[in-house]
């Protein structure tokens, strides 16, 4: 290494581990990534998944480790208690939990609770990335992050003031799989791309009526049926339909910001959402996934004292 590790930094999921050492300016000398998400280290327990890959990424035995996502959930190796919003987004990060009876100092970055009795929502390891994505100090601004369950946040003069869940990518999932719709995609579609005109148009009928897809869903099914839509352009339809209604949804509830949409995503998932940002006339900017996560866990680490300023 071309320096000493400061603080290890895991983004632990249901399914998956991503782990780095990073030294005190932010650059990481190592990474390990794993299939020993919450499901498996409940099997193994959480701190022998956790030494087992500091190990092999020669970590020091003193080594603090500052973690986000749900390892911290009810079901994981402690619950961090949710934090209500409107909160600091730094506030945020000071309410890690300590695991107690360990060796070293490790801590887990809580989850964001939003109460409303009419819009009740969590997240859980997203907040992180949103403290990572270097939103300004001040003004309104509009965070999108992608993904199975994808989250808006609304964030104001640096707190988080509201956010909001579309369960986009299960419901692609679950509609592709588990519905009429299987029989017009098929077993195994291509990966959609951001040019399918398939793609584009449908997400632009999203788009021009308010985010309304239920009332779509089955013309897909009837395309294929007297249309001839093949089944990798009907996945692109199906694609373009749902995220094109996130985007008008969310758009309608949060209203305009004072800067571009922060975009934190990365491959696949970053150009389709750009490309339908780009088709609501948004303008946006892109964070990429994991290196927001790195820095959220960073900053994180820092507000609990656990590593310094950085150089």
């Amino acid at each position: 290494m071309s320096s000493a590790p400061a603080i290890a930094a895991l983004d632990w999921g249901t399914t998956r581990l991503r782990a780095w050492l990073i030294d005190s300016s932010g650059k990481v000398l190592a990474e390990r990534r794993g299939d020993d998400g919450l499901i498996t280290a409940r099997e193994k327990g959480f701190a022998k998944v956790l030494e087992g890959h500091l190990a092999a990424m020669g970590a020091p035995e003193t080594l603090p480790v500052i973690i986000c996502g749900m390892a911290g959930s009810r079901q994981g190796w402690i619950e961090a208690p949710y934090v209500t919003v409107p909160a600091p987004i730094g506030a945020i990060l000071r309410g890690a939990a300590r695991i107690e009876g360990q060796s070293r100092d490790i801590r887990i970055v809580p989850g964001l609770a939003q109460r409303l009795t009419d819009a009740p929502d969590v997240m859980r390891g997203e907040e992180t990335q949103l403290a990572g994505a270097g939103l300004p100090a001040k003004g309104r601004h509009l965070v999108c992050m992608p993904g199975t369950h994808s989250k808006w946040v609304a964030a104001e003069d640096g707190a988080v003031v509201g956010f909001g869940t579309w369960p986009t990518g299960e419901l692609y999932s679950v509609l592709a799989a588990h519905s009429i719709l299987k029989h017009s995609l098929g077993e195994h579609p291509a990966p959609v791309a951001a040019d399918s005109p398939f793609f584009r148009q449908w997400c632009e009928r999203a788009l021009g009526e308010g985010g309304d897809v239920t009332s779509k869903l089955f013309a897909i099914r009837a395309a294929g049926l007297l249309q001839g839509l093949q089944p990798n352009d009907a996945a692109a339809c199906l694609s373009g339909l749902l995220i094109g209604g996130e985007i008008a949804s969310a758009r309608r509830r949060y209203g305009a910001s004072d800067a571009p949409v922060a975009l934190i995503a990365s491959g696949a998932l970053a150009t389709l959402y750009g490309a339908a940002l780009d088709l609501a006339g948004l303008a946006f900017r892109t964070v990429d996934a994991d290196e927001a996560v790195r820095a959220g866990l960073v900053e994180a680490a820092r507000e609990n004292g656990m590593i310094g300023d950085a150089p």
